[in-house]
């Protein structure tokens, strides 16, 4: 028989807040969390926004040695995972720590320490480009830091799958906890992208919101007729996932039950997304199948919702595909509204908000949803959040070179 997986706790580091009080507030209240970029000079660039984390500290969590030894992203990922560890209320130091794993991963990894290793190349020479070059860039590194500071020997793997990676780590997570491997998993996605060359990579590709420079606060609008791409933020979703049996043996908060997960391809292009969102459609009814359930159970989808014409079109079609006529009944919304797009880390911090949400029968809202579009129809819970009856929630994620991954929640 299979195991059943509860979330315990959850660490979000994102831009409209740190820590899980700020950070659901900050959903509820629309809290818009782009602004113009610090991280480096943008006056150059296309895209001069994003939504950066704001006062990110590492005390009580990394030693600051090691830290100048971590990229920010695998920083990120170690705060999170010690913040989820601590809203759980696990002592590791009482655990079985085989029994304890982590699937963490970063749909880049350490571009900015690529960068300034780069630079130092070039202006310095080989001789000076240092031994923490490698470490500190390799996308799988969040995962193997994770479990470094926190001693955790059980399974501990990367799933890099783009912009689904922090839902596919959760996911995949989940699956190896039913095999029953593991009694605690420490799961999601990390990012800190917000560099030079990923600016300049993603508005080549002309992804990237590029005319609302001069107002931030209104660039990332997903689902509305006049939006015109995304806007990317970084930050980290970890969260805690326990059995049941072990949760409920220490007495455990548990914010809500994972019990469905869908993974597949759209097998069709780099970037694009299948036509109709055929294969996100796929994806939603694997997940509805795995939790046994049909499409009218499910409350409230937390959308992909980039604020990219293709993406925003294609879910909606894919939603569409899935519920029939149902499709205007539930709830839809994205929180990139508020956040920007976290890339690796946006699938992870989307399935906190969805967990939260079902626990606290809230629904964050879409927000800068001004016209709507021929086409997208759907309740996409505009501009104000509001009270719901929620006993499932679905959460989606999709990446670049076509991966989907779908998780639903249960009222716990």
């Amino acid at each position: 028989m299979k195991q059943r997986i509860v979330v315990t706790g959850v660490g979000p580091i994102t831009p409209i807040g740190i820590g899980k009080e700020a950070f659901w507030d900050a959903l509820l209240a629309g809290k818009n969390g782009i602004d113009r970029i610090t991280r480096f000079d943008a006056t150059r660039y296309a895209a001069q926004i994003a939504g950066e984390v704001k006062d990110f500290s590492i005390d009580g969590y990394i030693d600051k040695k090691e830290a100048k030894r971590m990229d920010r992203y695998a920083q990120f990922a170690v705060v999170s995972a010690g913040m989820a560890l601590k809203d759980a209320g696990i002592d590791l130091d009482k655990e079985n720590r085989d029994r304890i794993g982590a699937y963490v991963g970063a749909g880049i990894g350490g571009i900015e320490t690529m960068h300034s290793t780069y630079e130092r190349l070039f202006e310095k020479g080989p001789e000076r480009v240092s031994p923490f070059f490698i470490p500190m860039m390799i996308a799988n590194m969040a995962a193997g830091q994770v479990a470094i500071n926190y001693g955790l020997h059980g399974p501990v793997s990367c799933i890099v799958t783009a912009c689904a990676t922090g839902a596919n780590c959760v996911g995949d997570a989940y699956r190896v906890m039913q095999r029953g491997e593991a009694d605690v998993m420490i799961a999601g996605g990390t990012e800190a992208s917000i560099s030079e060359a990923a600016s300049a990579g993603f508005a080549a590709m002309k992804a990237l919101c590029t005319d609302h420079n001069d107002d931030p606060a209104h660039a990332s609008r997903p689902f509305d007729k006049n939006r015109s791409g995304f806007v990317m933020g970084e930050g980290a979703g970890l969260v805690v996932l326990e059995t049941l049996e072990h949760a409920e043996a220490r007495g455990a908060h548990i914010y809500a039950e994972l019990v469905g997960y869908g993974s597949n391809s759209d097998g069709y292009h780099i970037t694009s997304p299948a036509p109709h969102g055929e294969y996100q459609a796929k994806c939603m009814q694997l997940a509805l199948d795995d939790a046994g359930l049909r499409p009218e159970d499910v409350d409230y989808v937390n959308a992909h919702g980039t604020s990219t014409h293709m993406n925003d079109l294609c879910e909606t079609e894919a939603i569409k595909t899935v519920w029939g006529a149902a499709a205007k009944d539930v709830a839809v919304s994205s929180i990139k509204s508020m956040t920007g797009h976290l890339l690796g880390a946006a699938g992870s911090v989307e399935l906190i908000a969805a967990a939260m949400a079902v626990e606290n029968d809230m629904l964050p809202p879409t927000i800068n949803y001004d016209t709507p579009d021929e086409g997208l129809d759907l309740d996409y819970v505009p501009n104000k959040g509001r009270s719901g009856d929620l006993q499932y929630v679905l959460s989606n994620s999709l990446g670049f070179g076509g991966h989907n991954a779908c998780l639903i929640f249960k009222k716990a």
